[in-house]
Order: C-alpha cells, then sequence, then structure tokens
C-alpha cells in the first residue's frame, strides 16, 4: 500500500534527508523507545543511572562496517541494568539481531536465581550472530550456580568478548547447549576477567552435527580464547565440581569437523578440587600460565566427543598435582613440547610426541624463575638467567596457529630457545599476572587492528581465525558431573505494554519519527 503524503510527511521526509548514521542520547525513561529504530551505523549513548526496564535487542541488524551500538558513558556514573527481582526476564535478551555491539554497560544480576545477565537463546529459532560485548562489567549473578553472567543457547557465530569483568557468578559464561544442538562457532574472547564463580568460568559446549542454519560457517573455523584472566576460589559448588574452563568437542564429520580452539596467553589460577583447563576435539593451548591446583592443570580426554587433536607447548604451570595430564590418546596427533612445569607429576597419560619439556618439583621453582606463588597479584614466573633454555625448538607443526611464536607478554620467542611461557630472562618487561583485566600490549596484540570487530578471525575461515545436563558424561575428573548452570534458558522476556518513552523530548521523537518514516519508505 504505498504511503499517503501529507503537509506532515513531507515535512518529515524533508527532514530526514539521506540515510545515515545517527547519533542517540537517552536515559532510563526514553531509551526502549530508541533501541527498536536502530539502524546500521547508528550508536545509542546511554547515561549514566539504573535501568530496571530490561534491554531487548530485537531484529537489529547492523553490517561489519556498520554496526549498531549501545554504549554506557566513558566516564562518570555507570549505566547499570539490574536483575528483575521476579525474575520475569534474563536481563539483556538478543533475539534476531547481528552485528551489534553492547559497550560500557554494567549487569547487575543482584543475586537474583534465573536471571541470566546477557542471553541468546531458543535454539535455531533465534538467529543471532556477530554480537560484540566489550568492556562491560558483571556483578552478583551467582544466584545459584546455575546462573549465568553470559549465555548462548542457539546456533551462533562471530561473537566477540572482549575486557569484560565478570566477578560472582553462578557460571561466567556459557556457550552453547547441553545437548550438542547450539554450536557457538569462531569466537573471539579476549582481555576479559572472569572470578569467583560457583562453577565454571567458561564452557563452550561440545557440538552434535552441524544444524542447517542460513550463514553459519561451513569452512573450518578457529575459536580463540587469549589474553584472559580466569580465577576461581574455595566456595562451595553444591551441582558439582567444576573446572575453570572446559572444552567440548566438535562434530565427527562434516562442517565444523577441522574447526579448533586456540587456548593462549592467558591466566589460569587456582581450584582447589578440578582440573583449571579441561578439553576434548580440536585445541592448541600455548604460552598460558596456570597456577595452583590439587589435580591436572591441564587436562586432555575423551569426554562428550573424543580427544583429536592436542597441542601444548610453551606453557607455564606450577604448584600442580599432574601438570599435564591426557586422559585418552589424540586421534589426529598430539604435540607436548618446551612446557616449563613446577608438579609432583609434570606430565601423564598416552602422549605420541613429547620432549624438550623442563620440568621440577614446585619446590624447586625458585632456582628457575623470579617468583612463583600461589598469591596472585605477588608472583612472577619470568626466567631467572640460563636457568629455563635449551636447544632451539622445531614449531614447525604449529606454526598455522595464532602468534605461535608471541610469548605470553606478546613479544618475540626468537629462536625457540626458552622453556615455558615467557621467552626472556631476567627482569620481567611485561605485565605481573592479578586478579585484573590484562593490558593490551602493542606487541601482544599486533594482529588486533586486524580484528578490531573480530573479523580477522571469525570470518576469516583460512586465517585460522545454559549449562551442562543429561547429555553430558563425567569426565575422569568429575567436569560435568551432575545438572549445571542454566539448562533452562533463564527467563523469559517481556515487552511493556504502550509507549514506554516516558521523558522523550520533541528532538528526540521528531528522530525516531523520520527514522522510522524512512523504514517504513525505504524498506
Amino acid at each position: 500500500m504505498p504511503l499517503r503524503t501529507t503537509p506532515l510527511t513531507f515535512a518529515l521526509l524533508t527532514l530526514a534527508g539521506p540515510v545515515r548514521a545517527a547519533e542517540y542520547n537517552a536515559g532510563p525513561a526514553d531509551y526502549r523507545a530508541v533501541v527498536p529504530t536502530l539502524a546500521p551505523g547508528d550508536t545509542l549513548h546511554l547515561t549514566g543511572g539504573t535501568y530496571s526496564d530490561l534491554l531487548n535487542v530485537t531484529d537489529l541488524h547492523g553490517t561489519a562496517d556498520r554496526p549498531i551500538v549501545i554504549a554506557g558513558p566513558e566516564t562518570g556514573a555507570p549505566a547499570v541494568f539490574v536483575a528483575d527481582p521476579g525474575p520475569c526476564c534474563n536481563t539483556i535478551e538478543i533475539r534476531r539481531s547481528s552485528h551489534v555491539v553492547l559497550r560500557r554497560l554494567t549487569i547487575d544480576g543482584r543475586g537474583v536465581d534465573g536471571a541470566f545477565g546477557v542471553s541468546a537463546k531458543d535454539g535455531a529459532s533465534n538467529l543471532v550472530h556477530h554480537i560484540t560485548i566489550e568492556d562491560c562489567t558483571f556483578l552478583r549473578h551467582d544466584g545459584s550456580q546455575q546462573h549465568v553472567a553470559i549465555s548462548t543457547k542457539t546456533p551462533t557465530w562471530g561473537w566477540v568478548i572482549r575486557r569484560n569483568r565478570i566477578v560472582g557468578a553462578g557460571t561466567g559464561i556459557y556457550l552453547g547447549n547441553s545437548d550438542g544442538t547450539a554450536p557457538f562457532v569462531a569466537g573471539l574472547l579476549e582481555h576479559n576477567l572472569v572470578a569467583d564463580t560457583i562453577g565454571y568460568n567458561l564452557q563452550i559446549k561440545w557440538q552434535q552435527p552441524r544444524p542447517a542454519v542460513e550463514g553459519l560457517p561451513t569452512d573450518p573455523a578457529v575459536t580463540i580464547l587469549r589474553h584472559n584472566v580466569f580465577v576461581k576460589t574455595d566456595r562451595p559448588s553444591p551441582d558439582g565440581d567444576r573446572p575453570n574452563l572446559l572444552l567440548g568437542g566438535f562434530p565427527d564429520t562434516g562442517p565444523g569437523s577441522e574447526d579448533r580452539y586456540e587456548v593462549y596467553g592467558n591466566v589460569f589460577f587456582h581450584n582447589p578440587r578440578e582440573s583449571l583447563l579441561q578439553a576434548s576435539g580440536r585445541v592448541s593451548i600455548h604460552d598460558n600460565l596456570f597456577v595452583d591446583v590439587a589435580g591436572a592443570a591441564i587436562r586432555l580426554q575423551n569426554h562428550d566427543l573424543p580427544l583429536r587433536l592436542a597441542r601444548v607447548y610453551h606453557n607455564t604451570i606450577h604448584a600442580a598435582g599432574t601438570g599435564i595430564s591426557f586422559g585418552s590418546a589424540a586421534l589426529q596427533g598430539d604435540f607436548v613440547v618446551g612446557n616449563l612445569i613446577f608438579a609432583a607429576t609434570p606430565i601423564a597419560g598416552p602422549i605420541a610426541v613429547q620432549h624438550d619439556n623442563l620440568g621440577d618439583a614446585p619446590a624447586a621453582a625458585p632456582t628457575y624463575v623470579a617468583r612463583p606463588g600461589t598469591t596472585l597479584g605477588e608472583v612472577d614466573f619470568y626466567p631467572l638467567p640460563g636457568r629455563c633454555q635449551g636447544p632451539p625448538l622445531d614449531l614447525t607443526a604449529v606454526a598455522a596457529d595464532t602468534d605461535y611464536d608471541r610469548d605470553f607478554n606478546g613479544t618475540s620467542k626468537g629462536e625457540f630457545v626458552f622453556r615455558g611461557a615467557y621467552a626472556g630472562e631476567g627482569t620481567n618487561p611485561g605485565w605481573a599476572p592479578a586478579e585484573e583485566i590484562k593490558p593490551e600490549t602493542e606487541a601482544g596484540d599486533a594482529d588486533a587492528d586486524a580484528d578490531a570487530d573480530a573479523d580477522a578471525h571469525v570470518d576469516g575461515w583460512d586465517d585460522a581465525p545454559g549449562e551442562a545436563g543429561p547429555g553430558d558424561v563425567a569426565g575422569a575428573d568429575g567436569a560435568d558431573a551432575g545438572a549445571t548452570a542454566g539448562d533452562d534458558e533463564g527467563c523469559g522476556c517481556r515487552v511493556p505494554p504502550g509507549n514506554p518513552a516516558t521523558g522523550s523530548g520533541f528532538a528526540l521523537g521528531l528522530a525516531l519519527a523520520c527514522r522510522l518514516l524512512r523504514r517504513r519508505i525505504f524498506g
């Protein structure tokens, strides 16, 4: 039906002009009127304050070079989204949206059980991809172990989760579904702090054969986890003990079967009852720090799916019962080389390729590195002069891994003569590990410019870049035994009746009318 032209219509069209990116300013009283109107390239700047009306990101589609951005203030009081006390809903729900950025928001779970922080759920009926969550703070999502700060329960890809602070959650980040039907593909998780969780700091679920979802990558893809800090405390886990990080396997055949995880430059600190990292599938683990664990620092084994490819090199491990443990042979090969391990048992299990690892008892660590210990913020695992070196290593087998030639600090490994996560000796020129967001460095993030919106790693397939339930099988060290976080996908989402824009001024209303009119006319 053609649009009827009236004097008001003509005036609005004249004011509207060409369709171009717009910037809006709104607060708790009127922001919900702006969100549905956002178009590619638009930015909504939220004022500081408490947002008790929940954020629905629904039917918003930016583009790779013109994402839609919803951002809190750069300075001053934050924009704080608080959980519904009912709870009626997840605090931020994402539905049928793509190329959307959530930036500088604070999401406070207030200890309410069942209201997730950010959720994309409902399986294949909810097409969501290329979502960026950056520089956000998630607090008090610990009403139970099944309460999750960031959760996906739909087949999705191209997510970037970076520089977020997640403290006090049941599960910090949970990506995928317990039955393997909601694959999380080609993601980038970097420079996050996840601390004091009841269960997992982070879990990415195993994957059944890929569903037929439009746009879901079919070429080999890589999910990268780099420069994060994962910290657990001694708080009890009533639904079962969990590793800091658990990575599930990929499909046996077809799309996704050649996918990989790359895990590098991270800090894994403290787990009194479980591993620091457990994985199956296809994984490369390099240049990380693993500190203070009663069991295995790194546990690789068949779990929900087989262990297929396992590359573990240039990691520093301290104060572990076992440094690197293979519970199963890797069917497509392994590579355990150049690690520095202070553990009662440095390496265990069926490993075909292992050499040039340097191991000793934890008590001997002060004779190798500057300041070993188990108090984060006081330790320094940088090598003492002449103590952590050996013949040059041949890393040809792992040369396809991202930053395989960069150490924990992001500096060049040179001739590959050092063992462990640092390629140097004497005084540490880099960041001292602490319970904080690991800073970005020019050297360590040399490729960051190329993936400012993650496209270098989540769209460039040839460039190497919810929660457990009855579908899980318990690992040898107990991971996933019993029910865990959020199989109910958190809460539903309400849409309040009527016009929620109670505080909009004339200029804001006119701008919104122009945007809505342009959409109606031009599609």
